[in-house]
């Protein structure tokens, strides 16, 4: 069974689990620094999210308010677990916590993942840059 549980950063149980996740895919999978990954924005009020498939947690995401709008980071799923419509799943029920929001919806996808935002509803827009060495587009919401 697949269940998506949100959080925030009091519950340091679920806390360390996310950030389990995120060290093994950004930093040890795709050599990110520490102090990139994790940085000041961890003290920020985000909703955090974790995948759990027969009880382990195997993948991780969160949103944040911006002067921009709603942010959307921090999307990863373990490698064993890639391809399975999981990251689709985290993100599908992200988008429904906050469709009730007006505000834009945007994210910095990989260049690697942006099919995967595509094929769920986010157009690239402006061009690439780098954030963490990694190339990356600013990608919005469109909403049907």
């Amino acid at each position: 069974m697949v269940i998506v549980q949100r959080f925030y950063k009091d519950n340091e149980f679920l806390f360390k689990k996310m950030i389990e996740i995120r060290k093994k895919v950004f930093i040890e999978e795709q050599g990110v620094d520490k102090k990139l990954e994790f940085d000041d924005d961890e003290n920020i009020i985000f909703s955090y999210y974790l995948v759990w498939k027969d009880l382990v947690p195997i993948a991780t995401g969160r949103w944040k308010l911006t002067k921009k709008g709603v942010k959307l980071e921090r999307f990863a799923v373990l490698p064993e677990h890639r391809n399975l419509k999981i990251g689709a799943f985290l993100l599908k029920k992200i988008l429904e916590d906050i469709s009730f929001k007006k505000e834009k919806v945007y994210l910095h996808s990989q260049e690697s993942a942006l099919n995967f935002y595509k094929r769920n509803g986010f157009k690239k827009i402006g061009k690439s840059f780098l954030e963490a060495n990694i190339l990356h587009y600013e990608m919005i919401f469109v909403k049907n």
